[in-house]
């Protein structure tokens, strides 16, 4: 049988952590077959964001178009996005699909674990305005949350880090929103996905938990347990 198919729409992280590198890992760990749609390239480490390149809006759409054209998605993550205007039309490319819609799981990346501030007021408005209403879910950080006016929406699941004591912590935003939309293109209700999400990164956080990886806030891990025998 094939997988069921999630595309993240998303920023990388040169430092492997976050974004698109921590989407791909879940999706391919939790048994969805993962395609990705570049927004933007950051350069970034485990200490904060250097710099930030947006994709142009149009070319995140022919990624988009050329990803729902050919495979059967099951549901749409998104992440960093850059800019308003692909806020904007991402939105109306999403509302104009015909037939049944993939279950869409917003991750509002507004602001990183290093505080680094990623989405201007512009791009909160178009949020608010046009694709927080089309979301199955929202998944904000508490800081996030407030920059987004706290929206008393239905679909907003605030997260607010795990319980594991570690400062290897960058990316479990990113990895939780995968993994709840993995879950959900299994076909798991809102609130199965939601808690089965909540206890992948629990697992995460805590097999990365003594890592000294980076100067900064270390990634939470990529990796998965391998069987005996599977390293030479």
């Amino acid at each position: 049988m094939n997988p069921p198919v999630v595309v993240t729409i998303a920023g990388t992280d040169s430092g492997g952590a976050a974004g698109i590198a921590a989407d791909l890992t879940t999706f391919a760990a939790l048994g969805v077959h993962g395609a990705c749609v570049v927004t933007a390239v950051t350069a970034q480490d485990t200490t904060g964001v250097r710099a930030v390149h947006p994709v142009p809006t149009q070319m995140v759409l022919a990624q988009l178009d050329a990803v729902l054209d050919d495979l059967p998605v099951a549901a749409i993550k998104t992440g960093m996005l850059a800019s308003p205007e692909t806020v904007v039309c991402l939105s109306t490319r999403l509302r104009g699909l015909s037939g049944t819609r993939p279950r869409l799981v917003v991750d509002p990346v507004l602001v990183a674990t290093s505080g680094a501030v990623l989405g201007s007021a512009e791009v909160v408005a178009a949020y608010r305005e046009h694709l927080l209403p089309i979301a199955d879910v929202v998944t904000p950080n508490e800081d996030e949350f407030d920059a987004l006016g706290r929206p008393d929406l239905a679909n907003v699941l605030v997260t607010r880090g795990g319980d594991i004591p570690t400062t290897n912590d960058h990316g479990t935003g990113c990895t939780h929103s995968s993994a709840l939309a993995a879950y959900l293109a299994h076909g798991l209700d809102r609130a199965t996905a939601a808690a089965r999400a909540d206890a992948f990164v629990a697992r995460q956080l805590h097999l990365s938990k003594d890592w000294t990886l980076g100067r900064g806030r270390g990634p939470v891990a990529h990796l998965h347990p391998l069987t005996p025998g599977e390293i030479a």
